[in-house]
């Protein structure tokens, strides 16, 4: 820690994470700011990130609602932040996520490091032959209702980072921008396209594999248990269970399974 700011963050990690945001793209936020013209005054707005979030001043702007259409009908919002905001949410995510990986399941593949989604596909193929039944689970809103306290709670079991926990708290309750300039709070939820909760995305693209009802019946008490723990009980909305033998695989998106062709 230095004499003159309350939290010790390294200019070095600010320009990783903007490497990391440009390698990445992405749409402009509420500013309308591109990547291209944060680049104009790139030095500058560095800076800036660095100075108000070492200093304890940083305070997220408001995060632009875009509306995508779903396959199933309906819209699903997205919570886009501005590039300076990005890059922010990235200087915590270079710091959480040494902390938190070692914790996740080894079958969890999205948003990690040297796990990819044709890995996840390869893995699939060899337990469709391996094992009778599979259950498959998706849950309806779940960045719609991320209990904020429950969160934290979490977030402090795995960290005592004074100027990560300050962060991640402000980012949750960041209010979303509409279209028409209109500012909706946020008590409860998260915008999907929210860098520092990459992490608890994983949790919840889940399959559980068994071999007989028996243990299909445990897996049901498992997913009960783990909805009720998280207050999202009720937000079940895709169940499935299926032959495995009769499966070759997964498309990633929308979760269909292909039936082996015969013959």
């Amino acid at each position: 820690m230095t004499e003159t700011k309350p939290f010790d963050i390294s200019k070095r990690l600010v320009w990783d994470a903007y490497k990391r945001v440009k390698a990445n793209r992405g749409a402009a936020g509420v500013d309308q700011q591109s990547i291209a013209e944060f680049e104009l005054s790139l030095a500058g707005n560095l800076y800036r990130i660095w100075n108000r979030m070492s200093s304890g001043s940083y305070f997220p702007p408001p995060v632009s609602a875009v509306a995508i259409p779903k396959k199933s009908g309906g819209e699903r919002i997205l919570g886009v932040p501005t590039v300076s905001d990005r890059i922010a949410q990235t200087v915590a995510t270079l710091v959480l996520n040494p902390i938190l990986d070692p914790h996740f399941h080894e079958d969890s593949y999205g948003y990690r490091a040297g796990k990819s989604a044709h890995q996840a596909l390869e893995v699939t193929r060899k337990r469709c032959w391996k094992y009778d039944w599979v259950l498959e689970y998706d849950i309806r809103g779940l960045f719609d209702n991320i209990d904020h306290k429950l969160l934290l709670k979490a977030l402090h079991h795995h960290t005592d980072n004074k100027w990560v926990l300050l962060y991640v708290q402000r980012w949750l309750t960041a209010p979303m921008q509409k279209s028409d300039g209109s500012l909706i709070s946020r008590e409860i939820g998260c915008p999907q396209d929210a860098h520092f909760l990459q992490f608890y995305r994983i949790c919840f693209s889940t399959m559980h594999w068994t071999t007989g009802w028996l243990r299909d019946t445990r897996a049901f008490h498992f997913v009960d248990m783990l909805m009720m723990g998280l207050s999202i009980v009720a937000l079940v909305s895709k169940l499935f269970i299926c032959i495995s033998r009769l499966l070759i695989g997964l498309r990633s998106v929308a979760w269909r399974f292909i039936r082996r062709r015969r013959g």
